[in-house]
């Protein structure tokens, strides 16, 4: 018989086998899940249904008991004291009531009907004992005391069998859960049965057709490795191993062949390895001078980075912690102001108002602060965002300012960009608010524009507003650097120093453009679609 011949019939054993128990796991695993889904929902429905459901109907039991405590204590001591049990129970009873019908006590189920019904016996007893416990009400009769009692005894009847049919829930889906848990152990031993028998066959399988000719054939092969390299190499038994004879021996006969080639190249691979050998000891101490030189690179750069981080803790810290304590002192600031206002002479009036201002302004200068430490703190999703819509948002945002500045803005096609939304709007809306508040004689105009460079876009905020000195042109970005006075222009000082920490944290950059006519702020923006090209675009899409 041929080794094709022989070859075949293991093959389909072979796949026989292992298509049989994969069809065999797979059921079983289908049982499996099937078993641990139904566990899930009877534990669901018993942990997260029934029994809040028995807990809140516990709980308006007790309520209603405490109501009937009340009432009896006050219609015996008529102290108003006595009704403190009652009220609370009122309201305990609204809050178990609220929690049964959230928790699917609706009218028309079994549970909802028994709810209705306590509570219509409840609301018969509450309106027989509401005339009793009312504040000018005659001392309480003996025929009124046997009619809240009876009627009680009807409410305590509706509460017993509200919870009798939760109990009777409760032990149905407990013994759900337990078939439910039952069934999945039994699945999970089936499956085991199934991976050992699969396991099993496959061992005995494979030692019968595969391991035996393997090791005839190795034992061959070891005989030619132990220096017998002239004995012939066969392999017997499957086709594949048959083949895998041949190519041993085929193997063997070009490892004869390449001995001699080996030997003369030897000497010369000598030479060359004593040369590399050189090579590598000059490799080996440029290398370790290299790495000398990256660790104290390293070093320097994690103390650099441990540096920049306790900075910004230090300042998200200070001007967290300040805020409540400048809170109090612009209050009772503001307090004084009203209580004492023109019982002072002018000079005290203005010193109050002093104190109002300059902690009204550390308030605003610490939040400032805080924006500038939060930014790339806890970053925020990166989204495709049209930076036109941005734009507008913070136009929007200053619509005060452009009233009383007369001021207009205008943009051109912005695009399409990958950033956070909230901190580019923040960028737009501090370029655009220094624009207006630095205004000249004439009313400012402010234009937003971009164009494509490469793989970034550029944007432009133009105004025709004072100006800025080529030489302030990186001082501006700095934090608290202000060239007016705060009575010439309010403001903090910390809006551009923002603004570059923002792009800066979009991976691009911002600068002034001293060689614009007028005042230009240009920052640029990585393009979330690089490969493509996009003309710039200048329309006018909107004015405010």
């Amino acid at each position: 018989m041929s080794g094709e011949a022989r070859g075949r019939p293991i093959r389909r054993r072979l796949a026989l086998l292992a298509a049989v128990e994969t069809v065999l796991l797979v059921a079983a695993l289908v049982a499996g899940g099937f078993a641990l889904n139904s566990l899930t929902e009877a534990r669901m429905r018993l942990l997260d249904s029934i029994a809040p459901q028995r807990l809140a109907a516990i709980q308006l039991s007790t309520a209603l008991l405490n109501q009937e405590s009340g009432v009896r204590g006050y219609q015996l001591g008529r102290q108003p004291a006595f009704l403190v049990p009652y009220t609370d129970g009122v309201r305990s009873q609204a809050d178990a009531v609220a929690q049964l019908r959230q928790l699917g006590a609706a009218p028309g189920t079994e549970i909802g009907d028994d709810l209705d019904a306590v509570l219509r016996a409840a609301t018969a007893w509450q309106a027989a004992a509401a005339p009793t416990i009312a504040p000018a009400a005659p001392p309480v009769t003996a025929a009124q005391v046997e009619r809240g009692r009876t009627l009680f005894v009807d409410v305590r009847e509706a509460l017993d069998t509200q919870l009798n049919h939760l109990t009777a829930l409760r032990d149905a889906a407990r013994a759900d859960l337990n078939a439910a848990a039952r069934f999945l152990n039994a699945m999970f031993v089936v499956i085991a049965v199934l991976v050992l028998l699969l396991f099993a066959m496959l061992f005995f399988g494979l030692r019968q057709v595969v391991t035996r000719p393997i090791l005839r054939l190795a034992g061959e092969v070891r005989r030619v490795a132990d220096a017998d390299v002239h004995h012939p190499v066969r392999g017997t038994g499957p086709r594949e191993i048959v083949q895998l004879g041949a190519d041993v021996e085929a193997m063997r006969q070009r490892i004869l062949d390449e001995v001699a080639e080996l030997e003369r190249a030897h000497a010369e691979l000598d030479r060359r390895t004593r040369e590399a050998e050189e090579s590598n000891a000059l490799l080996d101490r440029r290398t370790r001078e290299a790495e000398e030189s990256n660790a104290m690179l390293d070093r320097r750069t994690r103390e650099l980075e441990r540096s920049n981080a306790d900075l910004e803790q230090f300042a998200y810290v200070a001007s967290h912690d300040l805020q409540e304590p400048l809170r109090k002192v612009a209050s009772f600031c503001q307090l004084l102001q009203r209580r004492y206002q023109g019982l002072l002479d002018e000079r005290g009036e203005q010193y109050i108002e002093y104190a109002v201002d300059g902690a009204k302004r550390m308030q605003v200068l610490i939040n400032d602060l805080l924006a500038f430490s939060r930014v790339g703190r806890n970053p925020g999703e990166h989204v495709v965002a049209d930076a036109g819509a941005l734009a507008d948002e913070a136009i929007a945002n200053l619509e005060v300012a452009l009233s009383l500045s007369g001021g207009k803005v205008s943009r051109g096609d912005l695009p399409e960009v990958r950033v956070e939304p909230a901190l580019m709007t923040a960028v737009f809306q501090n370029l655009i608010g220094n624009a207006l508040k630095f205004k000249g004689e004439a009313p400012p105009e402010v234009r937003v524009t971009a164009e494509r460079d490469g793989d970034q876009w550029v944007f432009s905020v133009v105004d025709n507003g004072i100006g800025i000195g080529a030489e302030y042109a990186e001082r501006v970005f700095a934090l608290f650097q202000r060239l007016h006075t705060r009575s010439a222009y309010p403001g903090t000082g910390i809006g551009l120093a923002l603004c570059r920490r923002i792009v800066e944290y979009h991976g691009g950059r911002i600068w002034l453009d001293t060689e614009a006519a007028d005042t230009t702020f240009r920052f640029t923006l990585p393009a979330h679609d690089a490969p493509a090209e996009r003309a710039p675009a200048d329309e006018d899409k909107g004015t405010a």
